[in-house]
């Protein structure tokens, strides 16, 4: 069959429906043509076939068939995305790091959220058009959480989109967070192995501890800089990228992140202390091979919110060991993930690192 596309599914599609992904990519095409397709085999996913609930896995090769008179005759109107706000443009455009004419690395401000959803309509995602500078719209390649600041990584072409894509799942990018937290780890630095899942609380979806079912999450962190016991510095790599991962595992060590009511509770707050109340965590570095070669990092500065906290505990944002590199792991020099269980513990025992797995250097 000519003209088949053989089309990757990008970071930010990971969990995606096969149908809810040729929406997106394909808006001329009916569910119900969708449907036929897939009964006749013309579309698959990594060679096999699939129904259209599948969920997707970045990375993936999804087979498109020509569409020609089928979609013709489907007419399905295709809905037209609304114009971006000017000051919405005006913004994103003042929020650009680094642009060259493969990627674009934008600062992403905290309470943006990258992605739609339920009652989400203003969003990343939906002003990308206004940084297509005559050329493609760009396209995401991974996401940060709503409340999160800092460096968010966009491909300009489909080609650099697949690149960069393989470039996350091959864990050839690093990403480097800055947070405060409430509170100082016992463990000046080392690493983090708690598996993650999802579940449904009396509060809403959180992400949970769980070492039998949960997914493997793991970070290392530094505590750069500390305000006696109130408060630390912390500088965190993210080696999995797991739903709220740092939140999760920054509360694990008894030290919440300043402003994450949802996983710190009233212990995010810093007793007596006049701060903003938004999260302080920072996607401080991102540090990627570059898709016409080479290798691009790239800073998002303190948010002005962050900068006053920094400034309050005394913090300078120059401190060596802020920008410094994290000790590599297991996972990242041998290229494999460590398996679920890693860490056992027993019942009530408090959330802290393995002494195996830290540097065993203790705060003077």
């Amino acid at each position: 069959m000519t003209g088949v596309e053989v089309v990757g599914v990008a970071a930010d599609e990971d969990g995606l429906r096969l149908d809810r992904w040729f929406y997106r990519h394909y808006p001329e095409v009916t569910h119900g043509l969708l449907e036929r397709w897939l009964r006749l085999g013309w579309v698959r996913i990594d060679g096999r076939r699939v129904k259209a609930g599948e969920r997707l896995i970045a990375g993936q090769q999804v087979r498109v068939p020509p569409r020609g008179e089928d979609t013709a005759a489907a007419k399905r109107p295709v809905a037209k995305r609304p114009p971006v706000a000017e000051a919405d443009a005006k913004a994103l455009r003042g929020s650009i790091l680094h642009m060259d004419d493969t990627v674009i690395v934008i600062d992403k401000p905290a309470g943006l959220a990258v992605q739609g959803g339920s009652m989400v309509h203003r969003h990343v995602d939906a002003m990308l058009e206004a940084l297509s500078f005559g050329g493609e719209r760009p396209r995401l390649v991974h996401r940060l959480d709503k409340d999160t600041s800092g460096v968010l990584l966009l491909a300009r072409t489909v080609s650099a989109a697949a690149q960069l894509t393989a470039a996350f799942r091959n864990k050839l990018v690093r990403k480097l967070y800055w947070a405060i937290v409430v509170g100082v780890p016992e463990v000046a630095s080392g690493r983090i192995s708690l598996p993650l899942v999802k579940r449904r609380t009396a509060d809403g979806e959180r992400m949970v501890v769980d070492e039998a079912t949960g997914d493997v999450a793991v970070t290392t962190y530094r505590v750069v800089d500390r305000a006696g016991r109130r408060a630390a510095w912390l500088a965190l790599e993210p080696v999995t990228g797991r739903t709220h991962q740092l939140r999760v595992h920054c509360a694990a060590l008894d030290a919440p992140i300043l402003g994450d009511r949802k996983y710190g509770g009233d212990g995010a707050r810093l007793a007596g202390a006049e701060l903003d109340t938004r999260l302080h965590l920072l996607a401080r570095r991102i540090q990627f091979p570059h898709p016409d070669g080479g290798e691009v990092s790239v800073l998002a500065p303190l948010p002005p919110f962050m900068r006053e906290t920094w400034s309050y505990l005394g913090f300078a944002a120059g401190h060596p060991l802020g920008d410094s590199d994290l000790p590599p792991t297991a996972a990242s020099s041998s290229g494999r993930t460590p398996g679920k269980g890693q860490w056992p513990r027993p019942a009530g025992q408090r959330l802290l690192p393995r002494r195996a797995d830290t540097e065993r250097k203790r705060k003077g």
